[in-house]
């Protein structure tokens, strides 16, 4: 990335935070299409919940998994939650739970607590109450 994409993402991370989302849309989509893993999941984000734009669940899928893809443990969280409740693709546990997992590998509390309870309640993977205790356990340590 060279200094121009540098302060582009910065200001498309901080008017995203800042909800100015159709600033953010314009300086972060350049970006994502050129494979910045930070501005992908923020786009995958805003097409998602219709941000700055008309919702877009295909996009919202498509920005998600190649931020996913990459390793960005919070859009692996985002995307197993999408297969989770079905929102944006079809809903399926399984896909989730391979999700959820690459995030919580990563250390993502959330991500952590979410498998404890797929674990607790045998969802998308066969119930284990001893897995579940596990991971619970390692979403407290990351808290």
């Amino acid at each position: 990335m060279n200094s121009n994409d540098d302060m582009d993402l910065a200001s498309g991370i901080s008017a995203f935070e800042a909800k100015h989302f159709n600033q953010a849309a314009q300086l972060l989509a350049p970006l994502a299409d050129g494979g910045n893993v930070e501005a992908q999941y923020r786009m995958g984000i805003m097409c998602q919940n219709g941000l700055a734009r008309a919702q877009n669940e295909a996009d919202a899928i498509m920005w998600m998994r190649k931020a996913a893809e990459q390793g960005h443990a919070l859009a692996q969280h985002g995307l197993g939650f999408m297969y989770l409740q079905g929102e944006c693709v079809e809903k399926n546990e399984h896909e989730a739970f391979k999700w959820f997992k690459a995030a919580a590998d990563q250390g993502l509390a959330g991500s952590q607590m979410t498998l404890g309870m797929m674990y607790e309640q045998g969802q998308g993977v066969e119930q284990d109450k001893e897995e579940a205790q596990k991971w619970y356990k390692m979403a407290d340590a990351n808290t």
